[in-house]
């Protein structure tokens, strides 16, 4: 596995796990060694140092690559007006969102593979800090995306590009034409008909990364009106694997052998088996638990592991 690297898709336990299942989670406490922003409501860019929330360490860092599947939670009221991790005033009526390791500001597209919304996001703030989540976003873009009644979905995260600052001025480093043009819209190929696809970062050893899947068109537009425009204000509905499940992956290899290790040192969790898959030309062995229809499920398993020390474990989505 990728050492410590991979604990940043993993989530780091701050509170309990139903904080964000419940329709109005409870206060999120951010802990004071998540490095904060500062100054004005404008922000600006950054990526940050490494921070430890428990026994977990987070990497942020450039990722133009990230395509990663799991939970999503909202986070709202208690954070009104209250600066974020890159220096802004938080806003819920905004399309932004929270992620642990992504550079801030920059765009994503989090579609829910429970209905097919999809939405690009502003990514400017840290978290969430919830074990299980990948994403907190606004209580605006949980209206749009369809669960801020249900308080989780399962959602896909994929990164566009960088954004604009709060203020409305570029970021410092020239975004790529193709980059800002990927930002407007989703990709134009069919998802995969076989599987979501692995999560990045989960490889746990040495050989080519699996390819990200790209996004489906969008397919039609929903008419709800979005009170922030930026990135575009749109929700679109993207084709989606009519069925889907949770699954708690602890890690993904190359070698048999090496699955079946990890296999044996995670059997007093239960239910841990091996998963094959084809990606690339290359074969690779996860080792995972499940399927699970809900997100308690999901996250009980999650503890299961954590609790015999696997911190790498991460739920995913998969067919």
């Amino acid at each position: 596995m990728r050492r410590t690297i991979t604990k940043a898709f993993t989530v780091a336990a701050l509170a309990a796990f139903v904080a964000a299942c419940s329709t109005t989670p409870p206060p999120r406490t951010i802990p004071s060694s998540i490095p904060s922003g500062g100054g004005g409501g404008g922000g600006g860019y950054k990526v940050g140092n490494p921070y430890q929330i428990g026994d977990t360490w987070y990497y942020p860092r450039e990722q133009p690559e990230y395509d990663e599947t799991g939970v999503a939670s909202w986070y709202g009221p208690d954070f009104y007006g209250k600066h974020t991790a890159n220096g802004e005033l938080y806003d819920a009526t905004a399309l932004t969102a929270a992620h642990r390791t992504l550079p801030m500001p920059v765009n994503v597209r989090v579609t829910n593979l429970d209905n097919g919304r999809s939405i690009v996001l502003r990514v400017n703030d840290r978290g969430p800090y919830a074990k299980g989540r990948i994403i907190d976003v606004s209580e605006q873009a949980a209206k749009l995306l369809g669960f801020y009644g249900n308080g989780t979905a399962k959602v896909r995260v994929t990164y566009l590009g960088r954004s604009n600052m709060g203020n409305g001025l570029p970021p410092p480093i020239e975004t790529p034409p193709d980059v800002v043009t990927a930002a407007k819209a989703a990709p134009t190929t069919h998802i995969d008909s076989a599987a979501l696809g692995i999560v990045p970062g989960t490889l746990a050893s040495a050989g080519p990364p699996p390819v990200a899947l790209p996004l489906p068109a969008p397919s039609v537009s929903v008419v709800i009106p979005a009170r922030n425009t930026e990135p575009t204000g749109q929700v679109t509905e993207v084709p989606v694997p009519a069925v889907t499940h949770l699954y708690v992956q602890a890690g993904a290899f190359s070698t048999l052998a090496n699955a079946e290790r990890m296999k044996t040192r995670l059997a007093a969790a239960g239910d841990v088996v091996i998963s094959p898959i084809d990606r690339g030309g290359q074969r690779l062995y996860r080792v995972r638990c499940g399927p699970y229809d809900d997100v308690e499920s999901a996250d009980a398993a999650l503890a299961r592991l954590n609790g015999i020390g696997d911190n790498d474990a991460q739920i995913v989505v998969d067919r």
